[in-house]
């Protein structure tokens, strides 16, 4: 599969997120583990390394400076600010001098002079858009970071964004269970000239090869805590109804179940590329070969018939979840 372009960087489909290895999902691997695991991700090709000052406050940053610095130029290299931490609490603050701040502590973490992609993480209500953007420009014009992203918001706040300086990429979670960003985000992207990056392609787990038991997540794991409530009873019980079809068309792909999730987010559209996150790197091998399987229109339109939204159990987020972003919602779930 070709490379596609995010921004000026031209990088595999497939990318690597890094929030698992520290945060959301199970528990933190160890130093060594990343070590293995990121060193790995650049040994079998992947070139497009997504972090967050949020992911373990700040440790995944730290992970991938200690263990990938003597490696930088093999891989472009993405952040987010906005979204941060202050005495072991999430905190949501978008003013430039926040963001300015944010970036120098990014910078020291990741042990680079430069991060090629950096984010907005989430949209701050008590702050312009443009104003944070505006701040994001001044570390463009000093060197200290290449391009400018957006994290899960409206195509309305990326136009908004885009009068300020050009927005490299937005950053949405898109899956076959999680197709907001065809209501309008995509269409922006295409008219804006930014690129989509799809993140938790393998829908939180639910397209995991192996069956996801949610009874099985520890107490730290965000799905426990029903913030994703497509990956808890009753919703997740419905949904997995249809991912027995998935599974199904898999098999008669010739391809694991996550490799078709992924498959189907890169066919939706040459200019999306996809971040899906592993701390396993079986998984990293596998989400790598997804990029070997390529569905004939008859299967995406299969897919795309079996996973229409409105045959989707559950909210994308809990309510406190879905008040951070501003990704449009289709009418039903809106009920």
């Amino acid at each position: 599969m070709q490379k596609r372009a995010v921004g000026p960087f031209s990088v595999n489909p497939v990318g690597l997120g890094c929030m698992n290895m520290m945060h959301a999902y199970n528990d933190p691997i160890s130093e060594e583990a990343s070590d293995k695991l990121l060193n790995r991700a650049l040994d079998l090709g992947y070139d497009f390394f997504d972090t967050a000052t949020l992911y373990g406050f700040g440790e995944s940053e730290r992970r991938i400076g200690k263990f990938l610095k003597h490696r930088r130029d093999e891989f472009v290299l993405a952040s987010k600010c906005v979204l941060g931490f202050k005495d072991g609490q999430r905190t949501l603050d978008a003013r430039p001098e926040s963001i300015i701040a944010a970036c120098e502590a990014s910078l020291s973490r990741l042990q680079t002079d430069v991060i090629d992609l950096y984010y907005m993480h989430r949209p701050d209500p008590r702050v312009p858009i443009e104003d944070s953007v505006g701040a994001l420009k001044t570390l463009v014009e000093q060197g200290k970071i290449k391009t400018i992203g957006l994290s899960e918001m409206s195509a309305d706040m990326l136009r908004q964004a885009a009068a300020v300086h050009p927005i490299a990429a937005m950053q949405s979670e898109y899956s076959l269970i999680a197709r907001n960003p065809e209501i309008a985000v995509i269409d922006a992207c295409k008219e804006l000239g930014t690129a989509l990056v799809s993140f938790s392609p393998v829908g939180r787990g639910i397209f995991s090869q192996k069956p996801l038991v949610p009874s099985e997540f520890v107490d730290s794991d965000m799905r426990k805590a029903n913030f994703f409530p497509r990956v808890n009873d009753p919703h997740f019980s419905e949904n997995m109804k249809l991912v027995a079809s998935a599974r199904e068309i898999a098999d008669a792909v010739g391809c694991s179940l996550p490799q078709l999730a992924i498959a189907w987010v890169l066919a939706k559209d040459e200019e999306i590329v996809t971040i899906p996150g592993t701390k396993d790197i079986t998984h990293l091998e596998d989400n790598w070969g997804a990029m070997n399987v390529t569905l004939n229109a008859a299967t995406v339109a299969q897919l795309d018939e079996i996973f229409a939204p409105e045959n989707i159990s559950g909210p994308r987020y809990s309510e406190m979840g879905q008040k951070s972003v501003t990704t449009e919602m289709y009418e039903f779930e809106k009920v």
